[in-house]
């Protein structure tokens, strides 16, 4: 008798008992589920964060000035200009690391077009921020150098924008925008972005030439920025090199003494979200070995209900073993019946965890992301737990006397 033999006999003897065979794979039905559905939510909690960073920009450092004091009140990073326009040249020519580097100066302002109105984020920056930011133009173009050379009045503006200025499904390229009575010609639409981590509505915000921002929205400082340095490094790896040289120059050029504090900020956006990461991935851990405990205990489960199978069925073995069944006979179909409870249970597992992975990401808001090498390795890992936890009755079953077993009451 082989596998396949033994297969059918197994069924029929499972099928016999439906409840109880039921009720004996519900512990891994539950495991596996569990697996499946915390492991899903975790890995959609890890896109979450992955698209929230990606959103701010790739390899992304954010350098601000330094802060006031007086009589010991502090006013802030940012408060006190320290950068200037010459650092933001260095750190283009001698910051190896560095891809590319943008200034930008913000300021609330009020939009006129036609007659519609809306208040939001006046930027003004260089097309090199739009490249550290993985923010293309949906619409339109994008300024340019010449734009800046040139003082050029245009801008790009983001979805919000648009959508309260000209309405949803209107194409404001070519149209005019006033900002401070001055006219601004729509140049292009910038790709939706989004919410921050915060709740920051990225694509309220309009963007114009810093050149045209410092001579028509809001004078400079002269040589110092008043604003931040966006900075993209060249890959993710170089980003920790890059802001060691960011920092190492600056403090450089600032003519900093050892033991003095930088008058500058350097922000690494992606060490916070590789913290994040780590956070969510060790959550998603636990999660998972939690719900690996239902297995064990599903595979508890199974043993105790094939020991009492041995126990109903051994005048069977003994019927079996008369007409010419071996031990091994005995230990593979009581194995099989412990393999296929587990495995069934298993393939409902997952089947369940889908379910409710879905059902949870749709109430939390998050993707649904389901690793198929999670779904192989749960059903697998159920069928281990059959072997596992079925080895000892089948044992057992196979190594009864005959003789004794005939005569079982």
């Amino acid at each position: 008798m082989n596998v396949l033999q033994t297969l059918p006999v197994a069924s029929r003897a499972l099928l016999r008992n439906k409840t109880r065979s039921f009720l004996t794979t519900l512990g891994v039905v539950i495991g596996v589920a569990s697996v499946i559905s915390m492991v899903a939510i975790g890995e959609g909690a890890k896109s979450q964060v992955e698209d929230a960073f990606n959103a701010m920009g790739t390899n992304l450092l954010i350098v601000m000035s330094g802060s006031t004091s007086s009589g010991g009140v502090f006013g802030g990073m940012g408060s006190m200009p320290t950068l200037s326009w010459d650092d933001l040249d260095a750190i283009k020519r001698e910051a190896p690391a560095v891809r590319a580097v943008a200034p930008l100066l913000t300021t609330k302002l009020s939009l006129i077009a036609d007659d519609a109105n809306w208040n939001t984020q006046v930027g003004g920056t260089t097309p090199d921020y739009f490249d550290i930011r993985n923010w293309p133009v949906e619409r339109g173009t994008m300024f340019t150098d010449s734009d800046i050379e040139g003082n050029s009045k245009t801008l790009v503006i983001g979805h919000t924008v648009a959508d309260h200025l000209f309405g949803a499904g209107i194409d404001p390229v070519g149209r005019t925008i006033r900002m401070q009575s001055i006219p601004f010609l729509v140049q292009g639409v910038l790709v939706k972005k989004g919410q921050s981590p915060v709740g920051q509505d990225y694509d309220d915000a309009v963007y114009i030439p810093y050149t045209t921002y410092q001579t028509k929205i809001k004078g400079g400082l002269q040589k110092y920025i008043a604003g931040v340095l966006f900075v993209g490094a060249k890959s993710s790896d170089d980003t920790p090199r890059a802001q060691t040289e960011i920092q190492a120059l600056l403090r450089d050029r600032h003519h900093l003494d050892n033991g003095v504090d930088d008058d500058f900020q350097i922000r690494n956006l992606t060490e916070i979200a590789n913290a994040q990461q780590e956070g969510t991935n060790t959550f998603t851990s636990l999660l998972a070995a939690i719900a690996a405990v239902s297995l064990l205990v599903g595979g508890i489960g199974i043993m105790n209900i094939m020991l009492v199978s041995v126990t109903e069925r051994t005048r069977e073995i003994g019927v079996r073993m008369a007409v010419g069944a071996k031990p091994w006979h005995i230990l593979a179909q009581f194995l099989v019946e412990a393999v296929t409870l587990s495995v069934a249970g298993g393939l409902a597992g997952v089947a369940l965890g889908m379910v409710a992975a879905g059902a949870l990401a749709d109430k939390l808001g998050w993707p649904l992301v389901v690793r198929p090498d999670i779904v192989i390795v749960s059903v697998l890992f159920s069928g281990l737990v059959g072997v596992a936890f079925g080895l000892y009755p089948a044992r057992k079953a196979s190594r009864l006397d005959p003789i004794d077993a005939l005569r079982y009451e």
